[in-house]
């Protein structure tokens, strides 16, 4: 079964520091949303992308991103929502009414700025959302976390037991459609897409990552990420 893919990139960059959105930064002579699509534009198991930018760049988008590099899996570009959830749920929507909304049917949700996710891993990814309907991306967090509370140390969870969620997450259309539909009944806003899951008790797997998946957010980022992207590149020459 192939997936199709929403990728939020409605996002300011206000903690980039930039008048040009985050997503739109050059990043080793593309811009980084160019860079993202790309990753699932090329992979055999993917079927459809929809890019969430904000309405008044859609167009910017087309012309900048979508035509200048022949990207051929895109279905359309979705208007974003004021906060991220709002853009993916206007994505999920944006599937149900392009007829692509059957129970089953594999969704995966990738952030529009990290453009380093190991295509090796997407296989897998699919397989598991198949088999156990939901399925989160990650990695062992490698230093120990503190909780804290008006500046002072309340807790230290155990570290064995702790990941850093990253993209993409994936669902089953029934499950992240009906979870959306809730947390918008609720009035529930969560950090990530799973955590809609999660509140309903339904279970969601992990599949470990890479390190190297990086969310690109302020300017430290976009200097690690064209080193990675310069040690991937070498790497694979």
């Amino acid at each position: 079964m192939k997936a199709t893919v929403l990728i939020p990139a409605a996002g300011m960059g206000r903690r980039m520091g930039t008048a040009l959105s985050k997503q739109y930064l050059d990043l080793a002579g593309r811009p980084i949303l160019a860079h993202t699509l790309a990753l699932f534009d090329r992979h055999p198991l993917i079927e459809h992308i929809y890019p969430i930018v904000p309405r008044d760049e859609i167009d910017f988008c087309r012309r900048q991103i979508i035509d200048p590099y022949g990207f051929s899996k895109i279905r359309r570009i979705v208007p974003g929502g004021a906060e991220r959830q709002d853009s993916v749920r206007n994505g999920l929507q944006a599937l149900a009414e392009d007829g692509l909304g059957q129970s089953e049917r594999v969704v995966l949700i990738h952030d529009g700025v990290r453009p380093m996710f190991d295509k090796a891993l997407m296989e897998e990814l699919i397989r598991i959302i198949i088999a156990q309907g939901a399925c989160v991306v990650g990695v062992p967090a490698k230093d120990t976390i503190k909780e804290v509370d008006a500046g002072v140390i309340v807790g230290t969870p155990e570290r064995q037991r702790l990941w850093q969620a990253q993209t993409p997450q994936g669902f089953q259309f029934r499950l992240i459609w009906e979870a959306f539909r809730l947390a918008d009944a609720a009035g529930f806003v969560g950090t990530d897409d799973a955590t809609l899951l999660e509140r309903l008790g339904q279970p969601v797997a992990m599949l470990q990552g890479d390190y190297r998946n990086i969310k690109v957010t302020t300017p430290e980022d976009l200097v690690i990420a064209t080193a990675l992207l310069d040690s991937l590149q070498e790497e694979s020459a």
